[in-house]
């Protein structure tokens, strides 16, 4: 192998990477929130792909006008969806947001191929098509852009919670809903604005993620990979989402090249598996056992 398929492999590998971050950071935040893994959010960043491609291809407006209206309506939908409904289920068995989610899982995506058809599409954008040498390799511009609006996103994502009002009553009500309230923290909206921001993020990964697979129904799988990324990192662990997408992209293109027939579209569930057996806490979490 030379360096310059190598050079392809990690770019590729840091761009695929990064989308399974993006999503992995999504399900983070409302799970800290309100201890709900979100099943539906992988549906809601097939959504933002959608809102997208219509506001392109149907609505006539460039991509730069399309990419904030899919963030807008994903973050509105996800904010509507704690509000209304997993607020609801507050106290109960956390069975119970694994089951909502999952209906909602159902519902978003037999509405997303109702209102806009099941076939899929290609979603053009500025950099589609175009490419760049790099360390003598020639790789997507689109790969490196996905590659620095994650890393963008990212930075904003720590900045926004470390150092606004909001984000740090963001992480005041996800470590103690009641003391949080008692300081005057109103945790439910709070809660509901942490959903918005995690639709938001699901929906830039969407539009991120469409012109590399296309605009499909079936876009919503990727957050299977996301879920391995966050069992590898650490579940609950903002690092451990960030590592564990990047992990599993590389180790899916050095998999899909050198590996058997298939191996790719496995490999990320066996990490999962041999991670849940081996070391459940994943590499940044913390380890919390209970005697029976």
């Amino acid at each position: 192998m030379n360096g310059q398929v190598a050079v392809q492999l990690i770019v590729n590998g840091l761009a695929v990477g990064a989308i399974y971050a993006l999503v992995a950071l999504g399900l983070v935040l409302t799970y800290k929130a309100t201890e709900v893994l979100n099943f539906a959010h992988g549906d809601l960043m097939t959504v933002g792909a959608f809102v997208a491609w219509w506001a392109v291809g149907v609505g006539g407006v460039s991509f730069w006008l399309a990419l904030p209206l899919a963030l807008a309506f994903v973050a509105g939908l996800s904010y509507a969806i704690d509000a209304l409904l997993v607020r609801r289920i507050v106290g109960q068995p956390q069975f119970s947001g694994v089951m909502l989610t999952i209906a909602l899982a159902f519902m978003l995506r037999g509405a997303t191929s109702m209102v806009f058809g099941a076939e899929s599409r290609s979603l053009a954008t500025p950099w589609t098509g175009q490419t760049t040498t790099l360390g003598g390799a020639v790789v997507s511009d689109l790969n490196l852009v996905i590659l620095a609006v994650v890393l963008a996103a990212t930075a904003l994502l720590l900045v926004f919670l470390r150092h606004t009002r909001l984000g740090v009553a963001m992480q005041a009500a996800s470590q103690n809903q009641l003391a949080a309230f008692l300081n005057g923290i109103p945790v439910k909206r709070v809660n509901s604005l942490v959903w918005a921001l995690a639709g938001l993020m699901a929906a830039l990964a969407g539009v991120l993620l469409a012109p590399v697979t296309l605009v499909d129904i079936n876009m919503w799988s990727v957050m299977l990979n996301a879920l391995a990324a966050l069992v590898l990192g650490g579940f609950g662990s903002i690092a451990g989402a960030i590592v564990g997408g990047l992990l599993i992209g590389q180790i899916e293109q050095w998999t899909g090249v050198f590996g058997p027939d298939g191996s790719k579209e496995v490999v990320a569930h066996v990490l999962l598996i041999t991670m849940l057996i081996l070391r459940p806490h994943g590499l940044l979490g913390e380890a919390h056992g209970r005697r029976v």
